[in-house]
């Protein structure tokens, strides 16, 4: 029985490696303030997001920091699979997410609300893996449409804390 065991956490630690290995996006990521552009007054002070792997998609984290000393934080587990995942934050639930993989290096992230899209994320890696560039397009408060550009460093590969 423990053999049995045993040979099954194995396997599940394979394959999450597996994944993590080739999965780009998995690994802990720190905004670069400098490099990116949010709307005049939007850009946070500080964002930090981790991605781990699991069997089909990813366990996201994001914690962010504002000028203002205010700070939240969004996590969600989805697969790439275009299927709606609950987004959860400080005051509890958040605009679902749905997760597109368009290659290797790029995944579609649709927020909705009332069943409309109200932003979406495209997020891509660099060949090197080093850089994570995601653009954001949504409406402000009056329907125009912005776009943000956050640009991303990977600092580690996955941390487990």
């Amino acid at each position: 029985m423990n053999r049995t065991i045993s040979t099954v956490v194995t396997a599940m630690l394979f394959s999450a490696s597996a994944v993590a290995g080739s999965d780009p996006f998995v690994g802990k990521w720190v905004l670069n303030v400098q490099q990116s552009a949010y709307p005049h007054g939007t850009c946070p002070k500080q964002m930090v997001i981790l991605m781990e792997p699991t069997e089909k998609g990813i366990r996201y984290r994001s914690d962010t920091t504002y000028d203002n000393g205010a700070a939240t934080y969004s996590q969600y587990t989805a697969d790439y699979d275009g299927k709606q995942a609950i987004v959860m934050g400080p005051r509890g639930m958040m605009l679902p997410v749905f997760l597109k993989r368009i290659d290797t290096n790029t995944v579609i992230a649709s927020y909705t609300k009332d069943l409309q899209i109200v932003a979406t994320s495209r997020r891509v890696v660099s060949k090197d893996a080093r850089l994570m560039t995601i653009t954001t397009t949504s409406k402000d408060e009056s329907g125009k449409s912005v776009t943000s550009v956050a640009v991303f460093t990977k600092v580690s590969a996955v941390d487990h804390h």
